[in-house]
């Protein structure tokens, strides 16, 4: 599409109504005549051949195709906003801003250690971190990229793996003592059971999983205390009162320091990993396709193996640093 005919006006007024669902309300946004607001989506309209509200009394209802349209409208103002603010207020020599939503476990355990080497590699680009639950965080609104805790899915965002999640029962060494680790059934039914709480899962969901995976389904998993955390789930286990359920790489370092031990040789792959995501529209950003790049070749080889007592694994720090090294 040649971009001198883009209609403007008219999408600064179909934002509007989309976001109010009411013209009169737009109107008001815009402080336009609301026959204004209905005349522009009208001509929009046209020029795309589909209709994008139902028109319904006292209401408006985006359809399909309005709901396509909406958010990458309304994204699109933003970022010309903010430009343009940035241009303002550096007075012509803007800084390249790029926020950036990371799972909060995500971010504590591995995200900020490393960000300094970002920063060092790239000082002409200031990131601003948002912490948001581990499956909420997406591309939407003011959000540059993100990384979610998901299942693999089908949307319209890129979504890249960095790891896919196997996790195994963790503890304090405090738990183990005179314990006979020959049966872990009996080990794991003798514990409370931390658990972490997913959107859409019930909340003894992995732990069931972890049960039916070493033949016994039968295990009481129904007990215990449930975080919406990783971090806090494990820092309970590390106060020597209950076993999590964790992916060892978030931490290593626990791990590596004896504050924190894997008792069994036995993994879950729960199904579930760390995804990259974003808009396909935004790789043309310079900043969030040099975030993304950088990012994926931090963690581009499979996750380290399983960790064993004798052999602590490396911190998160050496674990990345490794990685890229050997780029």
């Amino acid at each position: 599409m040649d971009r001198r005919w883009l209609p403007l006006n008219a999408l600064r007024a179909f934002e509007a109504a989309g976001q109010h669902l009411s013209f009169t309300a737009a109107a008001n946004s815009l402080t336009v005549a609301q026959s204004a607001v209905s005349r522009h989506v009208i001509v929009l309209e046209n020029f795309l051949g589909v209709a994008l509200f139902e028109r319904r009394p006292q209401q408006l209802v985006l359809t399909e195709a309005g709901r396509h349209i909406l958010p990458v409208v309304s994204k699109s103002f933003d970022r010309i906003d903010q430009a343009i603010g940035e241009v303002i207020k550096e007075k012509g020599r803007p800084k390249r801003v790029l926020k950036v939503a990371l799972p909060t476990s995500f971010a504590h355990r591995l995200a900020i250690p490393i960000l300094r080497d970002f920063r060092d590699e790239n000082p002409g680009i200031t990131l601003e971190i948002v912490s948001k639950p581990t499956t909420a965080a997406d591309t939407d609104g003011d959000i540059d990229i993100a990384i979610v805790y998901s299942e693999p899915r089908v949307a319209d965002a890129i979504h890249d793996l960095l790891w896919m999640v196997r996790a195994t029962p963790l503890c304090s060494p405090k738990l183990l003592e005179n314990v006979d680790r020959s049966d872990p059934a009996k080990f794991i039914a003798a514990n409370d059971l931390l658990h972490i709480k997913i959107d859409g899962r019930s909340r003894h969901y992995f732990w069931e999983m972890f049960a039916r995976s070493i033949g016994r389904p039968d295990l009481p998993v129904d007990r215990g205390l449930v975080f919406d955390t990783e971090q806090m789930g494990v820092q309970y286990a590390m106060l020597g009162d209950g076993v999590a359920l964790s992916d060892p790489l978030l931490f290593a370092d626990e791990i590596k320091a004896g504050r924190l031990i894997q008792p069994f040789d036995l993994w879950l792959d729960e199904g579930y990993g760390y995804y990259l995501t974003t808009h396909p529209e935004d790789l043309s950003n310079e900043a969030v396709a040099l975030f993304r790049s950088w990012l994926i070749a931090r963690f581009s080889n499979a996750a380290p193996a399983a960790p064993h007592e004798a052999e602590p694994p490396p911190s998160n720090v050496e674990v990345l640093k490794t990685r890229a090294a050997a780029k």
